[in-house]
């Protein structure tokens, strides 16, 4: 294995090449700032089966053994409330209780951060929101069964896939960490922590071909979408596709509203798909909205929604030219184009669900 060389090693090889060009040793220990009893040693060195590598120090064996670094793992992975906590915050602090009780060692959390990052292998990360009343069985049931079933009976009706989700953006900035001058807190001005602009937005998979395309619509200001609004978005999208296609969305209310479900017996090649309940992390719109909120607009204080309608229309427009962005968006699900390829999805250590590539927190999305 390649070994880095030290500024240690450097300065006893380099008293060693000048006495092979006949340095002497009193101008070599001038040169290199040492004692000439230290080149005499370095010179030996050089002639002996070790060389001039230094030989590491034993340090002080670790107080926490590898079996109990990954029993602290274990313990923590289960949360802080199952450690007794009111909420599930990990912190140095706590964490030094925790090891302190279990193992009788005391950390202070300076040591314990270092512990954490280094022997676990964890870092700290936002944790995501998801509703008690997450039934993950049914979640797995249609990511195993319906979903198939969704992606065979499209291929067969050479049908699109269309993923449908709103969002709501505010006047108040999503706020994200920044560089300042310590102990100076940088101030973000809101006009109106009110004013909202509320965005449909579709994501058109062709599943023969791959191919990706998005399709959005801004509302008016400060109003929500409902039944009556959804249905021209939607007759836009049949008019763009051309063909049969199947909506895939949340089973929210509007989305079953009188207006959308007369539209939908008029065209029967529209087919309407839902997910399971409280799982927006399988509908890649969501990722639109993750990339765009935390990864193109946070800080991002307009002076009105009029500007905010502006900057909203440049960034999905700008997503409409990129459909290496919706392949990733549509890949982060974990979802498959494949009906033969089986959606991704695991179980964590604490039971929970994992669906697709959510290693990492909307922070995460590149700038």
């Amino acid at each position: 294995m390649w070994h880095k060389e030290s500024a240690r090693e450097f300065r006893r090889r380099r008293a060693v090449a000048l006495m092979q060009k006949s340095w002497s040793i009193p101008l070599i220990a001038e040169a290199l700032g040492v004692t000439p009893p230290s080149v005499y040693r370095w010179r030996e060195l050089a002639q002996s089966e070790d060389g001039l590598a230094l030989k590491p120090r034993p340090g002080r064996p670790p107080k926490l053994t590898d079996q109990q670094i990954e029993e602290l793992k274990t313990l923590m992975s289960k949360g802080a409330t199952a450690n007794g906590w009111i909420n599930d915050l990990w912190t140095a602090k706590r964490v030094a209780t925790l090891i302190r009780k279990r193992f009788g060692v005391r950390y202070n959390p300076a040591q314990v951060s270092r512990i954490i990052r280094q022997r676990m292998g964890w870092s700290p990360q936002r944790p995501a929101m998801q509703l008690r009343s997450r039934d993950n069985a049914e979640i797995e049931r249609w990511l195993t069964e319906e979903y198939p079933r969704i992606l065979a009976r499209a291929r067969r009706r050479h049908a699109y896939l269309v993923f449908i989700d709103e969002a709501g953006f505010m006047l108040s900035p999503l706020l994200r960490r920044t560089y300042a001058p310590r102990g100076e807190q940088p101030i973000s001005k809101c006009a109106d922590p009110h004013g909202r602009i509320s965005v449909i937005g579709a994501i058109t998979v062709s599943p023969e071909q791959h191919r990706f395309g998005f399709q959005f619509y801004i509302a008016e200001d400060n109003v929500n979408f409902h039944g009556y609004s959804i249905v021209p978005f939607i007759d836009t999208l049949r008019k763009w596709i051309g063909g049969p296609f199947t909506i895939v969305w949340d089973g929210i209310l509007i989305h079953g509203a009188k207006p959308l479900v007369d539209y939908l017996m008029r065209y029967r090649y529209i087919v309407n798909e839902s997910f399971p309940p409280g799982v927006p992390e399988l509908n890649p719109v969501d990722n639109v909205w993750g990339y765009v909120k935390y990864g193109r607009l946070p800080n991002y204080t307009p002076p009105d929604l009029k500007e905010l309608r502006r900057r909203l229309s440049t960034e999905f427009s700008r997503l409409q030219n990129r459909p290496d962005l919706l392949r990733a968006f549509f890949r982060r699900t974990g979802l498959t184009l494949d009906p033969q390829e089986p959606s991704k999805f695991s179980w964590a250590p604490d039971g929970r669900l994992v669906i697709g590539e959510r290693g990492n927190s909307k922070s995460g999305w590149l700038l």
